[in-house]
C-alpha cells in the first residue's frame, strides 16, 4: 500500500505493488480460515516477496515513519505498530491521491469484500482500504487503536517529533511534519 503512492512512484514500483496488494489481501483470510490451504500461501509468499521488490524500487511512507517510534518506545511489534497506522495514513494521503486507493480497491475480489466485510462495507478508495486494513486488524485480534496497544496519549507529541526525523516518511506522496502527525496519531488514539 505504501510503495504504491510514494513520491519515488514508477513503472515497476507498481507493477510490483499492485501485483503484490492483490496477492496478499486476497489470500489473507483465506489463510486464516485454512492454514493448510497451500495455494493461498503460497500466493502470499509471493506477494510477500513482490512487496520486497516494490519497497526496493520505490521506498516507503508515513505509515512507517509514524510505526517505528512505536516500536522504539513501546515495544509494539514492528508489523502490529504499521498496520494500526495505515488506515489513518491511507486517508490521510486519500484526500490527495484518492483515485491511487481506488485503483487498489478494485483488485479485491467480491469474495475477499464479502469475506471481510460483514457489514457496512465502505464504498471503496481510501476508506474502503482503511477499513480493509481495520477489518483485518480486529480478525487477527491485533489492535486497532494506540489506547489499545498501551500508548500513553501524552506522548504524542514526542512519537510525533521522532516520528518528523523518520527518513521513511520523505517518501509520503503528502508532506508530513510535526502537526499533521500529530493529528495522525490522535485519530488513532
Amino acid at each position: 500500500l505504501e510503495t504504491f503512492v510514494t513520491k519515488k512512484r514508477n513503472a515497476i514500483s507498481l507493477t510490483y505493488s499492485k501485483e503484490a496488494w492483490r496477492l496478499l489481501a486476497n489470500n489473507f483470510c483465506k489463510v486464516l480460515s485454512n492454514p493448510d490451504d497451500l495455494e493461498a500461501r503460497g500466493a502470499m509468499q509471493l506477494g510477500a516477496c513482490l512487496a520486497g521488490l516494490a519497497i526496493e524500487n520505490s521506498m516507503l511512507g508515513g505509515s512507517h515513519a509514524t510505526a517505528n517510534p512505536l516500536t522504539a518506545n513501546y515495544g509494539i511489534v514492528h508489523g502490529q505498530a504499521v498496520a494500526l497506522m495505515l488506515p489513518h495514513v491511507v486517508r490521510f494521503n486519500g484526500e490527495k491521491f484518492a483515485p491511487w486507493y481506488e485503483e487498489l480497491y478494485n483488485e479485491l475480489t467480491d469474495e475477499t469484500v464479502d469475506d471481510v466485510f460483514s457489514a457496512d462495507k465502505p464504498s471503496s478508495g481510501p476508506d474502503g482500504i482503511a477499513g480493509f486494513i481495520t477489518a483485518l486488524l480486529k480478525r487477527t485480534n491485533l489492535s486497532t487503536t494506540l489506547t489499545e496497544a498501551g500508548v500513553d496519549r501524552e506522548r504524542i507529541a514526542g512519537l510525533a517529533e521522532s516520528a518528523e526525523k523518520e527518513w521513511t516518511g520523505g517518501f509520503n506522496p503528502r508532506p508530513l511534519n510535526r502537526k499533521n502527525l500529530e493529528q495522525l496519531y490522535e485519530q488513532a488514539y
